[in-house]
């Protein structure tokens, strides 16, 4: 071997060795470190799908501010939810390119940035304009906070699994709790909806102070920088990337029966929580007589049914699932069985969507139709943690129309046959959702 030779070898060796120690293991890190870049993204989640809800008690003060009907003035949760439906399209694949540190810091920076904005509009169009791109650059903690759970814990490990369910609870408990921390605000600052947004700035600021101290959890950020070098390389590399995510996620939602069932199911699901949020507002005050601050503690309920689907997915893992794992040749079964926790949940969400239409009338008592929500959070939770392998294939773009359509569905006819529509509905499409589960095994 010649002198030549022999130096690119010892080059080549010293660049492998560069390049494993910037590797990243963000699994070896110590319990507090794990805990610390845990506890980000749920919070992120949290706070984003907070504020897509905290603007609901302020709708006729909107109403009024800008002169237009509760229809436009609802285009706040509507465009709010279409940029949270777009954003993480980029997002996660971009994360995989720049790092999720770097995104983190971003996308936290817009948040407080869009709210303020947001808060601060004197005109309609520029309320929309912030509210869109507040949902929109926002996203990455919806987006990518599985992805940093999954670097921090790992692949198939327990602790992984409940931090995942944690995870998860922020996209739920967070619409829940807006409205009931919106009516508080508007009735503490004299109907005042900017505080609505103010608010959601305010939360975001000690959040991105701790964003600062984070450090980066994706290996595959370190590598593709080692990789590729220079400045036009860089930048083709980012744009195939986000070609290449972009559409194999459009190719696997239409070409695979199951993504899109799931996703046409559980988009569905979630759009008929914020629905309901919508229209119950209307509602409580219509036949019931409640202010702002009793609209929102009625949403307890909600929140109740939601602990209890925690309890439920659990039961069913130790049980059902425990099951199919011992049966599994290698202990591991198919995705399809952790769609017995989805099945559940496709039953008792339609319970508490008819028990809603058939109690919400005038002269009823209201903690009928206040209970109908235990039920009905159950349903729309547990439903959830069973896809939760699938929430790659997004549903949120259907989030942006019922908000827009379940109040004039509430005014214009029936409140009983408006709900009852809704439960119609999910029974069909648990019928639609059911043939993936023997059709299509992995």
């Amino acid at each position: 071997m010649s002198d030549l030779e022999m130096q690119k070898d010892v080059d080549k060796s010293d660049s492998n060795k560069a390049d494993s120690s910037k590797a990243i293991n963000a699994t070896s890190w110590s319990l507090g470190m794990k805990i610390y870049h845990t506890a980000i993204p749920c919070f992120l989640a949290f706070l984003i799908t907070f504020s897509a809800s905290v603007t609901v008690p302020a709708t006729s003060a909107l109403m009024i501010e800008f002169a237009v009907s509760r229809t436009v003035a609802i285009l706040s949760e509507t465009m709010y939810m279409l940029g949270l439906a777009f954003g993480p399209m980029v997002m996660a694949p971009l994360s995989e390119f720049i790092g999720r540190r770097w995104l983190y810091i971003a996308t936290s920076s817009s948040i407080i940035a869009f709210a303020g904005g947001a808060g601060a509009a004197r005109n309609l169009a520029t309320y929309l304009v912030c509210r869109f791109f507040c949902g929109c650059l926002g996203s990455a903690g919806v987006a990518i906070g599985a992805g940093t759970i999954l670097d921090v814990w790992g692949i198939g490990t327990k602790a992984g699994a409940m931090t995942s369910l944690l995870f998860i609870c922020g996209p739920f408990f967070g619409p829940s709790l807006g409205p009931l921390v919106g009516a508080y605000i508007m009735d503490e600052y004299d109907g005042d909806w900017r505080w609505t947004q103010w608010v959601v700035a305010l939360i975001g600021a000690p959040i991105w102070i701790l964003i600062l101290f984070m450090k980066e959890t994706s290996d595959s950020q370190v590598q593709a920088t080692a990789k590729h070098s220079g400045r036009f390389s860089t930048v083709r590399l980012a744009l195939s990337m986000l070609k290449a995510a972009v559409f194999r996620s459009i190719t696997m939602l239409t070409t695979e029966a199951i993504c899109f069932s799931l996703t046409l199911y559980t988009g569905y699901a979630y759009a008929v929580v914020f629905s309901y949020f919508a229209s119950a507002t209307y509602v409580y005050t219509l036949d019931y007589g409640f202010d702002s601050r009793h609209i929102g503690l009625s949403f307890i309920s909600v929140l109740i049914g939601y602990l209890l689907a925690c309890v439920t997915y659990l039961v069913i893992e130790k049980t059902l699932y425990a099951r199919a794992a011992r049966q599994a040749p290698n202990g591991r079964p198919a995705p399809e069985h952790r769609l017995y926790s989805a099945m559940a949940g496709s039953i008792f969400l339609p319970i508490g969507l008819f028990w809603y239409a058939w109690a919400a009338k005038a002269g009823g008592h209201w903690a009928v139709v206040v209970a109908s929500g235990i039920p009905f959070g159950l349903g729309a939770f547990v439903l959830f943690f069973g896809n939760s392998l699938y929430n790659s294939y997004r549903g949120e773009w259907i989030l942006s129309i019922p908000p827009r359509g379940g109040v004039p569905s509430v005014h214009d006819s029936d409140v009983r046959e408006a709900r009852r529509s809704l439960g119609r509905e999910r029974v069909c499409l648990s019928v639609i959702r059911a043939p993936p589960y023997p059709m299509d095994p992995l």
